[in-house]
């Protein structure tokens, strides 16, 4: 977290000079077993954008701020969520947590028991495709990994993370 400190300072003065306080964009998410808990992230979206996933908005680019193509495409808007590990809301490695107004992508997790982990980071759905996948698509990498989770897979999903950041691929 101290290694990550001028970081944190950087980009959070660069969405202020950018769109104002705040820098750190909290959003409720569902985490292990349905429990709803605070996610937080840097900004990358204007204060007045709709609470809703981005594949849902309508002309998205115009809720973007300009730094947060970017933050997104580096990675660098999850930053903050080291503080939910620190928190135990989520672990580095697990399907990333549902908006909690994802009914969908709920449902569909809790048919397939995949909301008995913890959420993460990054997994195997955010590796596999991220972005251009389907919620079905998700559901079923989730699954795959609910039921091969291993810590030869977590360190293969790692390093493939780190991959795909340094290549900014698979991000909308």
């Amino acid at each position: 977290m101290i290694l990550l400190l001028p970081v944190y300072i950087i980009v959070g003065l660069i969405i202020i000079i950018s769109d104002g306080l705040p820098s750190i964009f909290i959003q409720k998410r569902i985490g292990k077993d349905n429990e709803i808990f605070n996610l937080y992230k840097f900004r990358t979206m204007k204060k007045e954008t709709p609470n809703i996933a981005t594949h849902l908005m309508q002309d998205q680019d115009s809720y973007m701020l300009k730094a947060g193509n970017f933050l997104r495409k580096t990675s660098l808007d999850e930053i903050p969520q080291l503080f939910n590990i620190i928190k135990g809301d989520i672990a580095f490695i697990g399907p990333r947590p549902a908006l909690y107004n994802q009914k969908d992508l709920i449902a569909l997790r809790n048919k397939y028991n995949i909301n008995s982990l913890k959420p993460g980071i990054t997994g195997l759905a955010q590796v596999n495709g991220r972005d251009s996948l389907s919620i079905e698509q998700k559901v079923k990498y989730d699954y795959k990994y609910l039921k091969n989770k291993s810590f030869k897979l977590d360190c293969i999903i790692m390093c493939k993370t780190i991959i795909k950041v340094l290549l900014a691929r698979d991000i909308k």
